[in-house]
């Protein structure tokens, strides 16, 4: 008798396609274990400071750090802000603020702008010598701060702006360009070279590129120079305190002095609200352009 096909059932079909992965595997289990022990380890010191900067004296005496207040306040931070004593004054942070505000905005503006011109010229406009002047930069990058403090003193002296707003703004600049002209190279590197070709043959020039062609192309590593000074330069205290002068101290030299007063009653709560204040500005730039920051690190970062 012949043998005769047997029609193939729904049951018999094999399922194709990939394994589904278990959720509670052992590998995402240790990943996000590892990821929320790291979450806590960050988080839990801001839970303090933020409990403790909305609680009064005899709350925060309890000793209770982790636990929420029971009755909320700002005069600490309404005391941080204008009342404070920050040496010989208590006016607060609100000065020293206003003197990082007038630091902060042309380091960051003049150290973006010379070292992304150092980088797009070093890419597509190749100079004689160019290779040396970079190799210094990167060199200068490696340096310590501290070994160019006393010299940098006596140059700001003999230029007459030793105890300036300016003079510290001159010595952010300086200490930003090296990082940043390598950022603003590597990135420029990546940047197909027929543009530049394509435009040099429709007759353009340094600047016309640099305008029209580079920088509508280079918003996410603009964004990563932006976050990088402006966090470097609102949380210096080094170069504040050397540079500066006590009535144009910034706002970390300030907090400093608030913090570590060795005269009357530590008031806690004053200085987590005061530490908060300072650390805000920097957190607010990075909430806002953290996707753009992650894109531009990946595109500039350093090549062989």
């Amino acid at each position: 008798m012949a043998d005769t096909a047997l029609p193939m059932t729904k049951s018999a079909v094999v399922p194709s396609g990939t394994k589904p992965r278990r959720i509670l595997s052992g590998r995402n289990i240790m990943l996000y274990g590892i990821l929320i022990v790291v979450c806590l380890y960050y988080i839990l010191p801001l839970w303090v400071m933020v409990m403790t900067s909305v609680k009064g004296m005899p709350e925060v005496r309890l000793g209770n750090i982790f636990a929420p207040p029971v009755e909320i306040t700002f005069q600490p931070w309404v005391k941080a802000w204008s009342e404070a004593c920050t040496g010989l004054n208590c006016d607060g942070l609100s000065r020293g603020f206003w003197n990082s505000v007038q630091i902060l905005i042309p380091s960051v503006i003049l150290s973006i702008v010379v070292a992304s011109v150092n980088g797009y010229a070093l890419v597509n406009w190749r100079f004689k010598g160019s290779d040396v002047f970079f190799t210094i930069l990167i060199f200068g990058s490696f340096i310590p701060y501290q070994v160019m403090l006393y010299p940098i003193v006596i140059l700001l002296r003999e230029m007459g702006i030793y105890g300036t707003l300016w003079g510290l703004v001159l010595v952010h600049t300086i200490f930003g360009m090296p990082i940043l002209t390598l950022l603003f190279r590597n990135y420029f590197s990546s940047i197909p070279e027929e543009l530049f070709k394509a435009a040099r043959v429709d007759g353009a020039g340094f600047w016309g590129i640099y305008f029209r062609i580079m920088l509508p192309m280079s918003l996410p590593i603009f964004v990563v120079a932006l976050i990088l000074q402006v966090t470097g330069i609102w949380n210096d205290f080094l170069f504040g305190v050397v540079y500066t002068k006590p009535e144009l101290y910034p706002m970390t030299v300030q907090l400093n002095n608030i913090v570590n007063s060795v005269q009357g009653v530590k008031e806690y709560n004053v200085n987590m609200a005061a530490t908060l204040l300072t650390g805000l500005v920097p957190l607010v730039v990075y909430f806002i352009s953290g996707k753009l920051f992650v894109r531009g690190i990946a595109a500039g970062a350093v090549k062989g």
